[in-house]
C-alpha cells in the first residue's frame, strides 16, 4: 500500500491531499460553530429569563393582613396560566408563605442549596421536563425572613433551535466541502496540464514522432524543458559522430584486409590457410561492430515505421532467390504491424534470418508479420533439419561466443560464422524484443521474434511481468 501510495500520480496525490484537509477541518469548523451558536441560543434564553424574573419581583408584594405573597401584576405570557406548559414560577419563603404559577399546578420546583446572587442551572421540571431555571433571594420590605423566587423555561424551544442550525450547518458545510473540492480538482487540472503537455512531449521524443519538447511553457518549466533540449542535440551529436567514426574505421580496414587477402595469394597453401581464416575473422568482427554501432545510433531517434514497407525489398529480394532454388516460399504481412526501429536494422534483421532458413530449407519456408499486444510478431519456420532443444539453448545462451554457433543446423548467418544471429540477438538487446528459436510446424527450425511497439511498452511489459506473446 505504501509502494503505490509513493507511485501514486501528483494530480491524485494533491487531490488526496484535498479531500484529507476538507474531511479533518470542515468538521472542525462545524463543531466550532454548532459550539458557538449553542452558546449564544443559551445566552439569548437566560437572558429571556431574567428579564422575566425581574418583571415577576417587580410585581411581588405580602399582604400585610394575611402575611400572604401576592403579585399585583401579571407577566404577560399566557403559558404561566396553562397548565404544565413548561414555564413556571416560585416564589418562597421557606415556610407558609409560597406563591406560584398556575401551570405548576400541585408541583414545585426543586430549591437548591443557598447561594447568593442570581443563579441559572438545568433541573427537571413537572413531568420531566428539562427546565433551564434561575433563582435568586430577596428580602421585601417589612419582612424579615428573605424570600427565594425562582423561574424557569422549558429548553425544549432552544434545543430545537440549536439542532436546526445544526442540520443546515451541516448542509452547507457538506456542500461547501463537495464545491471546494470540485474547484480544486479544477484547479490542479489547470495547474498540472504544462506538467502533463511535458510528459506528452517526452513520451513523443520516446516514440521518435518529435525531436525537441516544447518550450511554450511555465517559467518554472521552460528552463526545464530547454536544458532537455540541450541534452537531446548533445546526445544527437555524439551518436552521429560515433556513428560516423565507427563507419570510418570500417571502411579504413576494409582496404588493408583486401590488400592481405591479395598478399597471401603469394605463400603456400599451408601457410594461406591460416592467414586467410584469420583475414575473414577480422573481417567478420569489423562488419559485426559496425553493425552493432549503426544500430545503436538508429534506436535513439528512429521513429515508428511500417514493417511492411520497410522490409518489402528483402522479401521481393529473397523470394526471387527462393524461386531460383526450387523452395516455396510464402510470406504473410500485416499491413499494419508498426514498431518504432530504425528502416536499415528491420531489413537486416529479416534479412539474416530468412537468408538462414532459405539455407537450410528443404523446399518451403514460411514468413508471418502480425500485430501483437504492444508490438510485432515475426516469425519464419523452414522445413529443414532445424535444431534440437539443447542446440537452441546453447545457441541464445548468453556468454557464448557467437562466432562459433555456425558448427551445426540453425541460424547460423554469413557464412555460417554465426555472425548474422549476432546482429539479430545485438538488435534484439537494443529493441528491447526477443528471440526464440524452437521447432516449427513444418519440422525444421522456427525463429519467433517479438519487437515492442517503442521500447516504452517493452519497459512497461518487463515492469508487469508479462511475456511476449506467443502462440
Amino acid at each position: 500500500m505504501a509502494e503505490r501510495l509513493r507511485r501514486a500520480p501528483l494530480g491524485a496525490r494533491l487531490l488526496v491531499a484535498s479531500l484529507v484537509l476538507v474531511i479533518v477541518l470542515l468538521p472542525l469548523a462545524g463543531v466550532g460553530l454548532s459550539y458557538n451558536f449553542r452558546q449564544s441560543a443559551t445566552a439569548s434564553f437566560d437572558s429571556r429569563l431574567e428579564s422575566l424574573l425581574n418583571a415577576l419581583l417587580a410585581g411581588m408584594q405580602v399582604d400585610n393582613v394575611g402575611q400572604h405573597l401576592q403579585l399585583n401584576r401579571s407577566l404577560g405570557d399566557a403559558r404561566f396560566d396553562r397548565v404544565y406548559s413548561g414555564w413556571y414560577w416560585q416564589v418562597t419563603d421557606g415556610g407558609d408563605l409560597t406563591l406560584t404559577s398556575r401551570s405548576l399546578w400541585d408541583q414545585r420546583l426543586p430549591i437548591p442549596d443557598h447561594r447568593s446572587g442570581i443563579n441559572v442551572f438545568e433541573v427537571d421540571g413537572p413531568r420531566n421536563d428539562d427546565l433551564r431555571m434561575i433563582e435568586r433571594d430577596l428580602r421585601l420590605p417589612g419582612q424579615n425572613a428573605a424570600i427565594h423566587v425562582a423561574l424557569a423555561g422549558s429548553t425544549t424551544e432552544l434545543n430545537h433551535e440549536v439542532e436546526r442550525f445544526e442540520r443546515l450547518l451541516i448542509l452547507s458545510l457538506a456542500s461547501f466541502g463537495v464545491l471546494l473540492l470540485a474547484g480544486l480538482a479544477l484547479q490542479m487540472r489547470w495547474g498540472l496540464a504544462p506538467l502533463r503537455r511535458m510528459s506528452a512531449n517526452l513520451r513523443a521524443v520516446e516514440e521518435g514522432e518529435i525531436e525537441r519538447l516544447d518550450t511554450q511553457l511555465p517559467v518554472e518549466l521552460k528552463e526545464l524543458a530547454l536544458a532537455m533540449n540541450g541534452v537531446l542535440e548533445r546526445d544527437r551529436r555524439l551518436i552521429e559522430r560515433g556513428r560516423a567514426a565507427a563507419g570510418n574505421l570500417a571502411h579504413a580496414l576494409k582496404t588493408p584486409v583486401s590488400v592481405l587477402k591479395t598478399l597471401s595469394e603469394r605463400f603456400p597453401e599451408a601457410q594461406r590457410q591460416p592467414i586467410n581464416t584469420e583475414l575473414i575473422r577480422i573481417d567478420d568482427a569489423v562488419r559485426h561492430h559496425l553493425a552493432r554501432a549503426s544500430a545503436a545510433g538508429g534506436v535513439a531517434f528512429s521513429g515508428r515505421v511500417s514493417i511492411g514497407d520497410a522490409i518489402a525489398p528483402v522479401v521481393q529480394g529473397l523470394a526471387r532467390l527462393a524461386e531460383r532454388r526450387g523452395i516455396q516460399f510464402d510470406a504473410d504481412i500485416d499491413p499494419k504491424a508498426a514498431a518504432r526501429i530504425d528502416p536499415q536494422d528491420i531489413q537486416e534483421l529479416t534479412g539474416n534470418l530468412l537468408e538462414n532458413a532459405l539455407r537450410w530449407a528443404s523446399g518451403r519456408v514460411l514468413f508471418r508479420v502480425s500485430r501483437v499486444p504492444q508490438g510485432v510478431r515475426l516469425r519464419i519456420e523452414d522445413d529443414g533439419p532445424g535444431m534440437t532443444r539443447a542446440q537452441s539453448e546453447s545457441a541464445l545462451a548468453r556468454g557464448v561466443r557467437l562466432d562459433a554457433r555456425g558448427s551445426g543446423p540453425g541460424p547460423g548467418g554469413s557464412g555460417g560464422s554465426g555472425l548474422g544471429l549476432a546482429i539479430v540477438e545485438d538488435l534484439m538487446v537494443l529493441y528491447g524484443g526477443t528471440l526464440r528459436l524452437e521447432r516449427a510446424a513444418l519440422g525444421g527450425l522456427a525463429a519467433d521474434v517479438w519487437l515492442p511497439a517503442s521500447p516504452v511498452s517493452a519497459q512497461a511489459g518487463e515492469a508487469a511481468g508479462q511475456p511476449p506473446v506467443s502462440d
